[in-house]
């Protein structure tokens, strides 16, 4: 399954005749589907076919529409006349002259003048019809707007995953170096007893009991664990592609708990520096990440 970015740009354009329709798409990042459509009234009753397409495409997001639409052929508008109208115009008018004893000058095209009277109006369009017109524009659009995404969510792909072998690479250099941290500490520890007591000899029994404790202090196994699985879970992630955003997000946020408690453990310079530098790159997992549907 494709790997999207929540970032992307569509449009479509169909011309007739008798019309020329257009839809035009854009979005950035949003941890939910937000929709803003803008478009001629007369396409209102179609809002729930609209969004209900949209949401066959997009997962998530923040999706701006734009929706132009013009019609050229002829008795698409009609003057209507409101009848009633005028004659309340004229028999008010009527009145006024009778009660202010003035001559009353109304004639009909003063009467045709009064507001409301004579309207010109759009027939109104069948919304079948104008849905059969407007989905192919649409979809269209949403075609050429997923396919931005998708070729940005490859983008990224290839970039986490080379960001995930970096974070990879130091979990194991920091593999390597943890038994050489107990060994190089036992090896200290037996110098310095043995500058302390002299010919008096090491107390072996205390001394394997001092090792264990520094070893146990200083231990990431279950970190170093739960990092090689966070990360070849991502992986797996990141290459079934989806809407998996959220999820990703998710887990860096664990890899970050695992490489913190990695650094607060640590009491060495090599495994300390390599600690900084997971979070460093889980930093830059997680921005990118946001932009992923």
């Amino acid at each position: 399954m494709d790997l999207k970015s929540m970032t992307g740009f569509g449009r479509s354009e169909i011309s007739t005749a008798d019309y020329r329709i257009s839809v035009e798409l854009k979005s950035v990042n949003s941890r939910f589907l937000d929709l803003n459509i803008k478009m001629p009234k007369k396409f209102n009753a179609l809002e729930a076919n609209i969004r209900n397409t949209l949401k066959q495409f997009i997962a998530r997001g923040k999706v701006d529409l734009y929706i132009t639409y013009e019609l050229y052929s002829e008795g698409d508008r009609s003057l209507r006349l409101n009848l009633e109208l005028a004659r309340e115009y004229l028999d008010s008018v009527n009145k006024i002259s009778d009660v202010l004893k003035i001559n009353n000058s109304v004639n009909a095209e003063k009467l045709a003048e009064m507001p409301e009277v004579l309207v010109l109006s759009e027939d109104s369009e069948d919304d079948d019809e104008l849905w059969n017109r407007l989905k192919p524009a649409l979809e269209g659009a949403l075609k050429n707007f997923v396919a931005t995404r998708i070729l940005e969510g490859e983008n990224l792909r290839k970039d986490l995953i080379i960001k995930l072998e970096e974070m990879e690479a130091i979990v194991n250099r920091i593999d390597a170096r943890s038994p050489e941290i107990v060994s190089a500490y036992e090896k200290k520890l037996r110098e310095k007893i043995a500058e302390l007591l002299g010919s008096a000899g090491v107390d072996e029994s205390r001394l394997v009991q001092e090792v264990t404790i520094y070893a146990d202090k200083i231990c990431t196994d279950e970190e170093r664990v739960r990092l090689h699985s966070h990360i070849s879970n991502m992986k797996k992630k990141l290459m079934d592609g989806g809407p998996v955003g959220r999820e990703l997000d998710f887990l860096a946020q664990e890899m970050n708990r695992e490489a913190n408690t990695t650094l607060s453990k640590a009491n060495d310079l090599i495994v300390s520096e390599d600690a900084i530098g997971l979070k460093t790159i889980i930093e830059k997992i997680r921005e990118q990440i946001q932009n992923l549907e």
